[in-house]
C-alpha cells in the first residue's frame, strides 16, 4: 500500500515510488532514491523550454529564509576570526587550543555533509533543516555562556555539526524548488545571502568583541530564532514515507558513513595541525594525511561494491564525464577563494604593514564584487541555457587576476591591488554559482540530495586546501630566502614553517626599521609563488572546462520532494491536460 505524501510528520521518503515525469519533461537517467537504477548517460537533447509559472508568495518566504539561515551561519564563521583574540584572553587555556577553538566547526561541518544528503532522501527535507538549525542555536547558546576551552570547543563542534547540515540542506532545498535552468539565478540569490555575511562578519564582530564577546554567539539565537520559525510554519515540503521506521533506518549507509567519517577526520586533523602544532613533514602529520587518504580510496570502494546495498554517495554521479569534473571543478573554485582570501591579507598585514580591520577593509572589493558577479552570471545562465562558457569566465579570470597579483609590492599603488582583487573575485563569484547546475544536468532530479551533498563537501574540502597549500607554499619560500634578512634572531623566527603565523600576528610591524625592510623584501619574495600556484589551480580549471559536455538544461521538475502548494499546483495542471 502507498502511503501518502506528507509534510508535517517526520517520515522516511519511500524509495520504491517515484512520481511520473512531469509534462515537457525529459527525465535524465532517473533513478529511484535507493540508487538501483544508476544515471550515468550524457544527454544532450533535452528540449528548451519556456520558464515556469510566477512563483507563489510562499516560495519566497521559503527562499528568503533559506538566505537568513546561510547568512546566520556565514556570519558566525567569519566573526570568529575577529572574536578569537578576544577570546583567547578572557577564558583560560584557550589561547594554547585556539587552533581547535576555531577549527572544531569546520572539521564537524565538513565530515557530515555527504551523510546529511542521504538522510535528506530517506525522512524528507525539512525535519532535517530544522534541526540543523537547532544544533547552530544551541552551540551558539553553549559558546556564549562557556567558561572553560572545552565548552568553548564543545560549543563549536556542535555548531559544526548544524552549520554543516544547513549548508547541504540549503542548496538541496533550493534546487528541490526550481527546474534546473532556473538553479543558477536562484543560487545566486541564496549564495549572496552568504557572501554578505560573510563579508560582514568581521565588522559586526570586530565591535560587538570590543564590549562583551559572548554577544556574539548570543546574537545568534533570535536569529536562528526567526529562520526556525519561519521555516516550520511555512516550509511545508512534499516526501514519501516508508512503510516503517526499520525499513528506513534499514537505508542509511551505516558502514559507508563510518568509513568515511574517520578518514576524513584523519585527514583534516592533518591539514588543520599541519604548519601550526607540528611540522608538515612530522609523522603528527604524515600519518594522519596517509591513513585519511587511503581510507577515502577504501570508502568509494565500498561504496562501489555489491554489498553496499544503499550508499551515501552513489557510484553513478561519478558515471559521467561532465559530472567527475564538475565535482574537481566545485572543489578547485572553492580552493581559489581561500588561496585568495587568505593570502591577500598576509600581503596587506605583512608588505603593507596595515593591522587586521584595516587588512579586512582592503579585501573588502573582493567579497563585494563575487557577490553581484555570481548573481549576474546566474541570471544569464538562466537564460540562455549554457554552464560551459561561464567556467572559461570564472577561471580565466582568476588566472589574471593570479597573475596579476606577482607584480605586487610594497609600493604598489592601491589602485593596481584594488583592480587586481576585483578581476579574481569576479571570476570566483560567477564559478562559485555555475559549477552545481553542471553537475546536475547529468543527472536526474532523484538525485539533488546526494549530488547536492557531495558538491557541498568538495567545496569544504577545497578550502580545507585553500590554506594548507598555499600556506606551505609561503612557508617553504621564506625558509629558502631568510638570508635576506642579517638579524639571526629575526631570521630564526621566521625559521622553521612560521612565516604564516607570524606575519598573520602583526609580528612584522613590531621590528626595528631596518629588520623590517628586510622580511618585507623577503615575504614579497616569499608571495611570489604563491600568487603564481593560485593562477596554475585556475589554469588547471580552465583547461578541464574544455572537457566538460554541453548537456541542455531542463525546465521542468520531475522530483517527489518540492514546496507541498507548488506540487499540488503541478498536480491540478496534469489532471486538467489529461
Amino acid at each position: 500500500m502507498t502511503t501518502p505524501h506528507s509534510t508535517d510528520d517526520l517520515g522516511p521518503v519511500n524509495a520504491s515510488s517515484r512520481p511520473g515525469t512531469a509534462k515537457g519533461h525529459t527525465n535524465v537517467g532517473a533513478r529511484s532514491i535507493d540508487g538501483t537504477t544508476p544515471a550515468t548517460k550524457e544527454v544532450t537533447n533535452v528540449a528548451d523550454e519556456a520558464p515556469s509559472e510566477p512563483r507563489t508568495w510562499r516560495f519566497w518566504l521559503v527562499l528568503v529564509s533559506l538566505c537568513f539561515a546561510l547568512l546566520t551561519v556565514s556570519l558566525d564563521i567569519t566573526v570568529m576570526s575577529v572574536a578569537l583574540p578576544t577570546i583567547s584572553h578572557a577564558i583560560k587555556g584557550a589561547d594554547e587550543q585556539y587552533v581547535w577553538v576555531s577549527s572544531s566547526f569546520l572539521l564537524a561541518s565538513t565530515v557530515v555533509q555527504p551523510l546529511i544528503g542521504q538522510l535528506a532522501d530517506i525522512f524528507g527535507r525539512r525535519w532535517p533543516m530544522l534541526i540543523s538549525v537547532l544544533l547552530f542555536m544551541l552551540g551558539s547558546g553553549i559558546i556564549g555562556g562557556a567558561h572553560s576551552v572545552g565548552m568553548l570547543i564543545a560549543g563549536r563542534t556542535i555548531q559544526g555539526l548544524g552549520g554543516g547540515g544547513q549548508f547541504v540542506l540549503i542548496e538541496i532545498i533550493a534546487c528541490d524548488m526550481v527546474p534546473l535552468r532556473e538553479r543558477g539565478q536562484f543560487l545566486g540569490m541564496v549564495n549572496s545571502a552568504g557572501a554578505i555575511g560573510s563579508t560582514l562578519g568581521p565588522i559586526i564582530g570586530g565591535a560587538i568583541a570590543q564590549k562583551d564577546w559572548r554577544w556574539i554567539f548570543f546574537m545568534n539565537l533570535p536569529l536562528c530564532g526567526i529562520t526556525f520559525g519561519v521555516q516550520s510554519l511555512f516550509m511545508r515540503l512534499s516526501h514519501r514515507k516508508n512503510p516503517s521506521w526499520g525499513s528506513a533506518l534499514a537505508k542509511i549507509d551505516y558502514l559507508g558513513g563510518f568509513f568515511f567519517i574517520a578518514s576524513m577526520t584523519a585527514l583534516l586533523l592533518g591539514l588543520i595541525m599541519g604548519g601550526t602544532i607540528y611540522g608538515w613533514s612530522t609523522y603528527h602529520i604524515v600519518v594522519p594525511l596517509v591513513l585519511g587518504f587511503v581510507g577515502w580510496v577504501g570508502f568509494h570502494v565500498y561504496e562501489a561494491l555489491p554489498m553496499c546495498k544503499v550508499p551515501s554517495v552513489p557510484p553513478h554521479l561519478f558515471g559521467t564525464r561532465t559530472s567527475l569534473i564538475g565535482f574537481f571543478l566545485g572543489f578547485d573554485a572553492a580552493l581559489l577563494l581561500l588561496w585568495a582570501t587568505s593570502f591577500l591579507p598576509v600581503y596587506f598585514l605583512g608588505v603593507l604593514g596595515v593591522n587586521p580591520l584595516k587588512a579586512g577593509v582592503y579585501l573588502l572589493p573582493f567579497m563585494i564584487f563575487s557577490v553581484p558577479s555570481g548573481i549576474v552570471a546566474g541570471g544569464i545562465m538562466t537564460k540562455v541555457g549554457k554552464y560551459k562558457p561561464f567556467h572559461f569566465v570564472g577561471f580565466g579570470l582568476s588566472a589574471v587576476g593570479f597573475g596579476l597579483l606577482v607584480l605586487l609590492d610594497e609600493n604598489s599603488h592601491k589602485a593596481m591591488w584594488v583592480c587586481f582583487e576585483i578581476i579574481a573575485s569576479i571570476g570566483m563569484g560567477v564559478l562559485m554559482i555555475t559549477v552545481l547546475p553542471a553537475i546536475q544536468a547529468n543527472l536526474s532530479d532523484a538525485d539533488n540530495a546526494s549530488s547536492a551533498a557531495l558538491f557541498s563537501f568538495m567545496r569544504s574540502f577545497g578550502f580545507m586546501w585553500g590554506i594548507a597549500i598555499p600556506a606551505i607554499i609561503f612557508n617553504n619560500e621564506t625558509d629558502k630566502h631568510l638570508g635576506m634578512v642579517t638579524d639571526p634572531s629575526v631570521a630564526g623566527a621566521f625559521a622553521g614553517g612560521k612565516a604564516y603565523s607570524l606575519v598573520s600576528s602583526g609580528f612584522v610591524q613590531s621590528l626595528a626599521p631596518e629588520a623590517k625592510k628586510q622580511v618585507i623584501d623577503m615575504l614579497v619574495v616569499g608571495l611570489r609563488p604563491v600568487w603564481y600556484g593560485g593562477m596554475a589551480f585556475s589554469l588547471l580549471g580552465f583547461v578541464l572546462a574544455f572537457a566538460e559536455k554541453h548537456v541542455a538544461m531542463r525546465t521542468q521538475l520531475n522530483t517527489e520532494f518540492g514546496l507541498e502548494e507548488e506540487k499540488k499546483q503541478e498536480t491540478s495542471i496534469d489532471s486538467a491536460s489529461a
